[in-house]
Formats: structure tokens, sequence, C-alpha cells
């Protein structure tokens, strides 16, 4: 009797300090091994009687019932399976995993060549909200200011179409399902483009979408000189996405993949628009007016910036 009594209050000890270092190697994560708790049944019952006196079992159970009280899971990733609010202890033995997909084979976006071909290159990235008028206000600044237009989007969706593309079913998919493609297979199309191009001026339209992609089209193609953020709120944005879905026949636009791309530019794509604010790197042009009025602050940005008076 009194070792169980022992064995329990040993196990309350144990089932703190091991909270404690759960927290702290989980970085607050509500998560308690099942390892965590056979080292401290292993512990108790070294300074407790034999195993027949239960004190391993009344350690385990103690831990369970602590750990449940306080709001915490028994498992991780590797010893348990959490069920229900529950947890299965599950065997040593890893179960076989599922094959995935193969994917295609991914470009190699750093080309020393290609890099210093482009090295006098003026790139100004173009971001905003999916449907914000960005492919508006880019076609107005390539009549008056010679900048040559490239729509990652546009891009992506000929590329998919593209007879014998290795990329095309991957792109569908992840477009239709408003993720972001891989970096690799939009890094290498517009470093293509530009090249074929023969220009030195480009307006790279919904891209970067992650800072990710940032950083590697700066290392691998050429640095940004600024980035035009067209900002615009998100009911007229989904307005004018809508009214183009009647005609455009675009599979992403349509309201489930319009919603999903919402979260997507606010989750991912706007803290590239942060980073490059704190670097003072971003003109921000408000969008909700008529077109015409988004281009007067637009064309007078650039103005100032490249010294001409369109």
């Amino acid at each position: 009797m009194f070792s169980s009594v022992r064995a329990s209050s040993s196990a309350a000890s144990m089932a703190r300090r091991a909270m404690v270092r759960s927290v702290a190697q989980t970085q607050g994560r509500r998560m308690f091994s099942a390892s965590t708790i056979q080292r401290a049944a292993a512990s108790s019952s070294s300074s407790t009687p034999s195993p027949k006196s239960g004190s391993s079992w009344l350690t385990i159970t103690a831990l369970t019932a602590l750990a449940a009280t306080s709001g915490y899971y028994l498992f991780s990733p590797v010893d348990a399976t959490p069920v229900a609010n529950k947890t299965v202890i599950a065997s040593s033995t890893p179960a076989p995993s599922t094959p995935k997909a193969e994917m295609p084979s991914i470009p190699s976006i750093i080309d020393a060549d290609k890099k210093k071909a482009l090295e006098k290159t003026t790139v100004i990235f173009v971001l905003g909200g999916p449907g914000a008028g960005k492919g508006t206000q880019c076609a107005n600044l390539v009549r008056d200011f010679g900048f040559v237009h490239l729509s990652a989007g546009d891009l992506l969706r000929a590329e998919q179409e593209r007879p014998g593309s290795q990329y095309g079913e991957l792109i569908k998919t992840y477009i239709k399902e408003g993720k972001i493609v891989p970096m690799e297979v939009t890094i290498a199309l517009l470093e293509n483009e530009m090249l074929a191009s023969g220009q030195d001026r480009f307006l790279i339209d919904g891209f970067p979408r992650k800072m990710d992609q940032a950083l590697k089209f700066e290392e691998a193609v050429v640095p940004s000189k600024f980035t035009l953020y067209f900002e615009c709120p998100e009911e007229v944005m989904l307005r004018r996405l809508m009214k183009r879905g009647e005609t455009s026949g675009r599979a992403d636009d349509n309201i489930e993949s319009i919603t999903k791309r919402f979260r997507v530019f606010t989750e991912t794509s706007y803290p590239v628009i942060e980073h490059y604010g704190n670097l003072g790197k971003v003109h921000k042009v408000s969008c909700v007016d008529a077109p015409e009025a988004v281009y007067a602050n637009v064309k007078k940005i650039f103005n100032e910036l490249f010294h001409e008076n369109k």
C-alpha cells in the first residue's frame, strides 16, 4: 500500500518535470511523448518495489491522468497517434509508407551565363490581390515607358497547355486548387522569357508570391528595383473577378478558387510586400478608383523614378 502511494507521488513529480521539458522542447505545443512516459516508468521502478507492486503502471496512470487534466496530449509523431482526444501508443515498428506520386524533375535556375546576360536589367515586381487590376496598369506602362510585361500566371497557363510539357498537369492542379506552383518552374519560365525578349525593362506581374521566391529570383536572376503594390479591398476584387469569370474561361475564376487565392495572398504574398517595404522598396497605389485615375498615380511614380515626363 505504502509503496503504491510512494509510486503515485513519484509519478506526479515526474509528470510535472516531464511537462516542463516537453513544452520547452516543442516550443509551447501541448505534446507529451510516449517515450517520456516509458522513461519515467523505468526511473520510478528503480526506486520502488518490484514490478509486481505495479509502480510502473501507477507511474503511467498518474502521468496520463495529470496530463489529461492539464490539457496535454500524450503522444509524439513517432510514438503514438491521437484518436478522438485519446492516445493510442503505437508499436515500435513503423508502418509502411505509402509511395508518393513521382514529381517531374524541376529545372536548375542558377545559370551563370544567363545571370550575366541579365545583370543590367531593370525588374519591377508588380503585386496585388487577384482582381486588383495589375494587368490593366501594366499594359499602360508598356505603352508609355517601354517595359516588357511578364505575367507569371499567363506564363504558367501557357506552359500547362503547351503540347509535351512535363509540367502541364502539375501546373494545372496547382492553379485549380489555388496553390502556389513550385518556384523553380515559375522562375525558369520568367528567366527564359526575359532572355528571349532582348529587352532590359520588365514588369513581373503576380510574382513573387512567397518570400522564398523573392530571395531565389534575386539570387538566381537579378535584384528587383522596387515593388509596385496595388492595394484593393477584397470585396472590390471579388466583384471584379466574378464579372471576369463570366467570359474568361479561366479555371480559377470561381468562388472557391478565388477564396483560396485571397487567403494565399494574405498569408504568403503580403509578407513579401512588408519585407520590401522595410527596405524602402515599395510604392503603393490604391486601386479602388477608375483605371484612369489609378494610372495617373502610377505614371507619376514612374516619371519621378526614371526621370521621364510621359
